[in-house]
């Protein structure tokens, strides 16, 4: 395309309810690099309030329609991906403007080659468009989004903006802060490196030292943080040498470990503006290698220092219990190009070495095959027990994120293991909220790396994206054009199980409880035939199904994603074996559900074929009777469900698919799971029922 062009996008292509859009430029040196801004502007084209400027701090807007994917290295530069799930833009936003700006008095004369490519849900390209004569602006508006007559176009805007970032977000009613901008600017100027440059290195300030370990020499970068390595905040002095476990018992809480406490102390602070000094701050986060340098050094630091953490997220793949010690910055030789690995671990053990090579990925960036299948021909040459990989996704038995070459000749076998951010968060709460570890300082650095991970800022937070087949499947059941066989409904019920078993992770971290998924699948069946059989019966029932099982729980709980009504359903079974008349069963059941909300679904499970009687709770509670089988069937049990709105967006955003399931989740569990479980209140003999 040409500059002032425009384009429908549904000429172009069938597939563009959801679209990608990438800005790329190189340089000479390449080191020159932008940051990416997308704007979701109204009729009178302004922003609606702030949080309709996506950038690097603020990565997704628009209820989740617009997502900064990150940056993708290429051939000569990088490149930046922007996710837009346009059937999802909010029907106030009339127009999508796509910018990237430079920062440090940086001009985009001194990048070569840039340009924005579009293309489809299925990935091909529909549109490319150079932009030129960007020689002394400091920000350029590459392309906008905008409806015309309820479609979707694209105009090659290539403007630019001689006042940066800050003059193209205030022309588009974004309020700046003077005084802010100002800070930013001369930060950026300063002390940030351009993209590609080596980063200053704080002087090693290491973390709490358990009794008996050195300092690990993994360190957090000092551009990262912001702060030199005099400010490190000082870290509790310890309460003495950890206790060693005992390998035949692990209980869940030990008298002798330190959990954090229930309640929170009152703080000294004069207001709740004060913010609390962190370990690991997260407020200088701009780029995604930036996140990448910082979580790797943040969670191998921690799994160095608290022996408990790390023997947990080492065990499974593999790794003798001993001396652990994690590095940062590693080069290895690799042909001509030498490697650097995000991150290594080793343990010894008796005068022997475990080492392992990690691959970090967050903000959703997928694993690169080629650099992974590098690790593993460095990992065998040297002897090298393992390589793990470190990202958002969550792995799949038989569903492999990266699929490797192994080199049969060679004698020595390297593993390739996956953790999601998921299972790292998992690990430290069940360890600092239910299960202890061995000191205070051990509890505060777990305390630190949670709240690091789970900042909106760090990029380390789970899956969060159902993939780009999401919207083609769901409009394809909604107008019964889905077929079985279709390769993207396969992908939607991979990303529905990476979903679920997040969730478990997740809650099973809250709860302190095991909480797993339940396959309905013949022992040693094939996983993916048995994907591919669920992937059917969504094209046929338009439903998405799942079981968890919570360890003390009475029954299974069931969850249901109909993709037709837009509906879930959480549901639970409750067996009834308890002696009585069916009413008295029906009254007991009631009074345990006292505190669960009015919209309850109750429905009566019954010996032999067919249904029940079902009502609300705040139907049955004061006519109890009305779901007592009428034909004096044997009553089996009770279904308990909840139904919520279902959020239409891929992602995690307030009103995405994820978030919706998760809500749905922690709702039902706490106020209808937690209500069963609970014991019902004594009566005394003279309120006894006697029907």
């Amino acid at each position: 395309m040409v500059k002032g062009a425009n384009v429908g996008l549904a000429a172009l292509s069938e597939d563009v309810g959801s679209v990608m859009v990438s800005l790329g430029w190189s340089s000479a040196t390449g080191e020159g690099d932008a940051d990416v801004s997308v704007l979701l502007l109204d009729g009178d084209g302004k922003v609606r309030s702030d949080v309709d400027f996506c950038f690097y701090n603020n990565p997704v807007a628009g209820n989740g329609s617009v997502q900064l994917l990150g940056k993708t290295p290429t051939a000569d530069g990088s490149e930046d991906r922007i996710s837009f799930d346009l059937d999802a833009v909010p029907e106030e936003i009339d127009k999508v403007v796509v910018a990237a700006s430079r920062y440090g008095g940086s001009r985009f004369g001194e990048l070569d080659d840039l340009r924005l490519t579009l293309a489809d849900s299925a990935g091909d390209g529909l549109v490319r468009f150079a932009v030129e004569e960007a020689d002394e602006v400091s920000a350029v508006i590459f392309g906008e989004l905008y409806r015309r007559s309820g479609e979707w176009k694209f105009r090659a805007v290539g403007q630019g903006y001689a006042s940066g970032l800050a003059g193209l977000a205030t022309d588009y009613g974004v309020d700046i802060d003077d005084d802010a901008a100002e800070e930013d600017a001369r930060e950026q100027g300063e002390q940030e490196p351009e993209q590609g440059q080596g980063q200053e290195y704080a002087e090693e300030a290491p973390l709490p030292e358990p009794a008996g370990q050195p300092t690990a020499p993994a360190r957090v970068p000092a551009q990262a943080t912001g702060a030199r390595a005099d400010d490190v905040p000082a870290a509790p002095a310890q309460d003495g040498p950890a206790a060693a476990p005992k390998p035949a018992r692990r209980p869940r809480t030990a008298k002798k470990k330190v959990t954090l406490p229930r309640t929170t102390r009152k703080s000294l602070a004069d207001n709740e503006s004060w913010r609390s000094a962190r370990l690991f701050p997260v407020s200088a986060l701009k780029s995604d290698r930036e996140r990448e340098t910082r979580a790797t050094s943040v969670v191998l630091s921690v799994m160095a220092q608290v022996p408990e953490f790390g023997r947990r997220l080492t065990a499974g793949f593999g790794a003798p219990a001993g001396r652990m010690e994690t590095f940062t910055e590693v080069t290895l030789p690799h042909g001509e190009s030498p490697r650097r690995p995000d991150g290594v671990v080793r343990v010894e053990r008796a005068g022997k070495l475990w080492t392992a090579l990690v691959e970090t990925k967050t903000n959703g960036n997928a694993l690169k095959p080629d650099q992974v299948q590098a690790y593993m021909d460095i990992a065998a040459r040297r002897g090298y027990e393992a390589v793990i990989t470190l990202s958002n996704d969550v792995a799949l038995e038989g569903s492999p994120l990266v699929d490797v070459r192994i080199d049969g000749r060679r004698k020595h076998k390297v593993a390739l293991w996956h953790l999601s951010w998921a299972e790292v968060v998992h690990q430290a709460q069940m360890l600092i909220r239910h299960e202890g570890v061995g000191n205070a300082a051990h509890a505060w650095l777990l305390q630190e790396l949670l709240h690091y991970l789970q900042h909106e800022n760090s990029g380390c937070h789970g899956f969060q994206n159902m993939g780009a087949a999401w919207v083609p499947v769901r409009r394809g059941i909604d107008d019964e054009t889905l077929c079985q066989g279709d390769a993207r409904a396969l992908e939607v019920i991979e990303n529905w199980e990476r979903l679920v078993r997040q969730v478990c992770l997740r809650l099973g971290g809250e709860l302190g409880q095991k909480v797993l998924p339940v396959q309905r699948a013949r022992r040693g069946s094939d996983p993916g035939a048995r994907r591919a059989e669920l992937a059917d019966h969504l094209c046929e029932q338009g439903r998405l199904n799942a079981e968890i099982r919570i360890e003390g729980t009475p029954g299974v709980l069931a969850i249901t994603a109909d993709l037709r009504t837009g509906k879930l359903r959480t549901s639970i079974e409750v067996p009834s074996a308890e002696p009585g008349y069916p009413l008295s069963r029906v009254k007991r059941l009631i009074r345990r559900l006292a505190e669960a909300p009015a919209d309850l679904h109750i429905e009566t499970l019954v010996d032999g074929p067919g249904a029940g009687p079902r009502g609300t709770l705040e139907r049955l509670r004061p006519e109890p009777a009305d779901i007592v089988p009428k034909d004096g069937a044997q009553i089996t049990g009770f279904r308990l469900s909840l139904f919520k709105g279902m959020g239409s967006g891929r992602g995690s955003a307030e009103t995405g698919f994820i978030r919706s399931v998760d809500e749905a989740v922690d709702r039902f569990h706490a106020q209808v799971v937690a209500q069963v479980e609970a014991p019902a209140p004594r009566r005394s003999r003279s309120e006894e029922p006697t029907g």
